[in-house]
């Protein structure tokens, strides 16, 4: 493609699709060569999980792509955690202060579908059943398996990487370089199940709310879709004693421990043994990477330079922050990738490796300490102190699904407001045996004010 204002996106997921978008409205030519068929012919085929939560960070780079207003009416808002103690009654754990502080779970598929249509409104070439099978960097030829021809060749000026977790464009980088990359398994694993809509053709339960069943070393979640319905997730280590996916291996036995272990969420979930059975077992991991580009060559993002395990919700919202500064990176008249790629990286990779890490605790998090009599008073003081010090105690999650402050500086506050939340409640059980006024010096001293955006 000889026009230096053409570049190349290896991938038409949420990122590549999105990031085309960015970069053809900033006046690049842009292609998109996708692996799969198209989805609005063949249906979607993520293989994902198909729910996600969308916060501020993705929000705004959908205001950026001007489809937020589209994506909204098809989202279901979440005002926080809806608990379920075994042997208790529900209850909700807000994420943020009111309705202004709320996160919305979107459907993978319908996402996918928006962002492909708006970026081929503004002008992108996205080509469906391209399979890339081999990239000559040297010479910038990348070739391509299509159903009409084996080994279809594409001349190109860079190529960046927005195929996931699995990405083939990564596996070719480090045939030429190594990128220092390693996956940590997590050795837990998942299974989705559904909750249909009632007889009436509504919500069975709650539809406001992330409903979690924290057990310990293991939990199931439910998110609500645009359709009345919710996703289940059952996650259970991959080994070991009862309950694992060792012990648990097909329908009856999922029955029986949901009848032993979620006897509330049992009834709602009409389709567990088949469900069970006919779903496959997902894996989790973290991918890390000591170097996200091919001087100016290739470049990753999204989960193809840093998969993440999903307990935060912000795979996604991570990856599109990744778009809107790589976008920002690449003005029309660009010439140096290779400087480009190095500045991207700088900006994206400490935060990539923040939110990646926060999303492991909020695991143990989410399974847990949610029901757990120390964390709720934790969280209890959390809230009051951010009605108290607005510009100085925002809880981590705000921070993290309400601003976009960089997942670093979230993680490092974060980190400091633990501390005093845990030292200010240690051998105290309600908010009104707290020392306010060592409380006050500590935060003066230890949290200087935030410029929040």
């Amino acid at each position: 493609m000889g026009s230096e204002r053409h570049l190349t996106l290896i991938g038409a997921g949420l990122a590549g699709a999105l990031l085309a978008i960015l970069l053809a409205k900033q006046g690049w030519r842009v292609q998109v060569f996708e692996r799969r068929g198209d989805p609005r012919i063949d249906g979607y085929a993520g293989g994902r999980s198909i729910n996600l939560a969308l916060t501020e960070r993705g929000l705004d780079a959908l205001r950026r792509a001007g489809t937020a207003e589209q994506v909204l009416s098809q989202a279901v808002m979440m005002r926080g955690r809806m608990v379920h103690p075994l042997g208790e009654p529900a209850h909700l754990q807000r994420y943020g202060r009111d309705d202004s502080e709320v996160i919305w779970s979107i459907s993978r598929g319908d996402l996918n579908l928006t962002l492909i249509n708006a970026a081929e409104a503004a002008g992108v070439d996205i080509l469906f059943d391209h399979s890339l099978e081999s990239v000559d960097f040297d010479a910038g030829i990348a070739v391509f398996k299509t159903p009409e021809n084996p080994q279809r060749r594409h001349a190109f000026n860079t190529l960046i990487g927005c195929d996931g977790a699995g990405s083939t464009l990564r596996a070719e980088m480090e045939k030429v370089a190594p990128l220092g990359s390693r996956t940590e398994w997590l050795g837990h694993g998942y299974k989705e199940l559904e909750i249909p809509p009632g007889f009436d053709g509504d919500f069975q339960i709650e539809p406001n709310a992330l409903h979690i069943w924290p057990r310990g070393r293991y939990m199931c979640i439910a998110l609500p879709n645009d359709e009345r319905t919710f996703t289940v997730t059952l996650f259970l280590p991959n080994e070991g004693e009862a309950p694992s996916f060792a012990t648990v291996k097909n329908g009856a036995d999922a029955r029986a421990l949901f009848e032993r272990e979620f006897p509330d969420a049992l009834p709602l979930i009409p389709r567990l043994e088949a469900d069970f059975e006919h779903n496959p077992v997902g894996i989790l991991g973290t991918l890390y990477l000591q170097r996200w580009h091919l001087h100016g060559r290739a470049v990753l993002l999204g989960d193809a330079a840093h998969a993440m395990v999903p307990f935060h919700g912000q795979g996604m919202n991570c990856a599109f922050e990744d778009c809107v500064a790589l976008a920002a990176h690449l003005p029309v008249d660009v010439k140096d990738f290779a400087s480009a790629f190095a500045a991207f990286e700088a900006e994206r990779a400490p935060n990539a490796l923040a939110i990646q890490q926060m999303a492991l605790e909020n695991y143990l998090e989410m399974r847990d300490h949610v029901d757990d009599a120390d964390y709720q008073l934790q969280r209890a003081l959390e809230l009051e102190l951010a009605r108290r010090y607005p510009g100085q105690f925002i809880p981590r999650y705000s921070m993290v699904s309400f601003t976009r402050l960089p997942y670093a500086l979230a993680q490092s506050r974060g980190r400091v407001q633990r501390e005093l939340l845990v030292e200010a409640t240690q051998h105290i059980d309600t908010l009104d045996a707290v020392d306010w006024d060592w409380l006050d010096a500590q935060i003066h001293t230890r949290l200087p004010p935030l410029e929040t955006r």
